[in-house]
């Protein structure tokens, strides 16, 4: 029994000890973001002035934040292309809004903006200013409305 309770300990000790070293931030400067994400800030968001810059190192992949001093954020992959972008006070960008999207928002929606963009492996999620986030998967095919 007593050897069960170490091995317990043991692998608890391990696990807490891995997480700690999974979410490594570290401070950077905006050149020091990949080629694409510094090209996107620059295409996409002229005026804004970066607030700060950090890169995200995981046990699996690596990403990229980026903060303006408006509130507004951008999360990059690794490659530099965008995983999310949050604009608090103001709207996304209307080019970096799937065409699909932003035909089904226009025409179910027509008074509203995307605020918040978020894409991953299964979905592209988009939150608009009347509150409701839709959800497509990707295909553009809506699959999910909440409020």
């Amino acid at each position: 029994m007593k050897k069960y309770i170490i091995i317990a300990i043991a692998a608890v000790a391990a696990l807490t000890s891995g997480t700690a070293y999974a979410d490594n931030d570290r401070p950077i400067a905006v050149n020091q973001l990949p080629q694409a994400a510094q090209e996107f800030i620059g295409k996409h968001f002229p005026a804004e002035k970066v607030a700060y810059a950090k890169e995200d190192s995981g046990f699996f992949d690596t990403t990229y934040d980026v903060v303006f001093t408006n509130g507004s954020k951008v999360e990059f992959f690794k490659d530099g292309s965008w995983k999310e972008i949050d604009c608090k006070y103001s709207t996304v960008p209307a080019e970096v809004v799937p065409a699909q999207i932003a035909a089904y928002i226009s025409a179910n929606y027509p008074d509203v903006k995307v605020v918040k963009i978020d894409r991953d492996r299964r979905d592209i999620e988009v939150k608009i200013t009347n509150g409701l986030e839709l959800t497509f998967d990707l295909k553009y095919n809506l699959i999910d409305i909440d409020d």
